[in-house]
């Protein structure tokens, strides 16, 4: 999941200016992607819910593999919060780390979701009215953050920005929450009433379901026995 993966038992850095300046950047591109496209689709789909989440989730899965490619080749990858917990429960990032790193992807997300307001000429500073709440979606999204953590600890090595990507793209359709799977892409995607969007009010609830799915993906991936002896060198979402 690290730009470079070191041993387990050998003691880990803090965040570097690089590392910091890549994971804002992807977390602030990844949103501007989900919300550009989301306005996007929406205007050029004619009302079909159906035609502009595919459009939606077809840009989202081309954005995110080249962005774990790009950004993955000179530091961390992740541009999500509990990816980026699970390095540090997984040793391969220290602790210390942990709050400049969520910091620098909540700072991107709310960019990155400005930017797509910019691009399209909306209000800049808005809050989502869509309401995303209920048993059934916060099941949805702990179902989708299950299935990233555990694609991220156990997809080969080569293939984790293309297997991450898919998986989003997939859940996008399979689970009720259209798997945001990723509190900072959450937390930009408040700022924004459009297509993409969601209600303040909703990001708690999936807040905890994805915690509690990312909990349950390293679980899955321990009892496969089946997760790499070091973290993959990228992953994300």
């Amino acid at each position: 999941m690290a730009g470079s993966s070191p041993e387990n038992s050998a003691p880990l850095p803090g965040p570097t200016p690089r590392v910091l300046l890549s994971e804002t950047f992807g977390t602030g591109a990844l949103v501007a992607i989900v919300i550009g496209s989301g306005i996007m689709a929406e205007t050029l789909s004619n009302g079909n819910f159906g035609l502009a989440l595919l459009a939606n989730t077809l840009a989202t899965v081309f954005g995110l593999f080249v962005l774990i490619e790009v950004c993955g080749v000179h530091g961390l990858a992740h541009f999500n919060p509990i990816v980026s917990a699970v390095c540090v429960l997984q040793r391969q990032l220290s602790a210390r780390s942990l709050p400049l790193i969520v910091a620098a992807q909540f700072c991107g997300a709310v960019l990155g979701c400005w930017l797509a307001h910019a691009m399209f000429e909306v209000s800049l500073i808005q809050w989502s009215t869509k309401v995303r709440s209920g048993t059934g979606q916060w099941i949805g999204e702990a179902v989708a953050t299950a299935g990233l953590i555990l694609v991220v600890l156990t997809a080969p090595r080569t293939r984790v920005a293309a297997c991450v990507a898919l998986f989003i793209g997939s859940a996008y359709w399979f689970t009720s929450s259209t798997s945001f799977a990723n509190p900072a892409v959450a937390l930009g995607r408040m700022f924004s009433d459009t297509f993409a969007g969601i209600a303040p009010s909703s990001v708690p609830g999936f807040v905890v379901a994805q915690v509690l799915g990312g909990a349950l993906g390293m679980f899955l991936a321990r009892a496969w026995g089946s997760g790499r002896a070091s973290a993959p060198s990228r992953s994300a979402s």
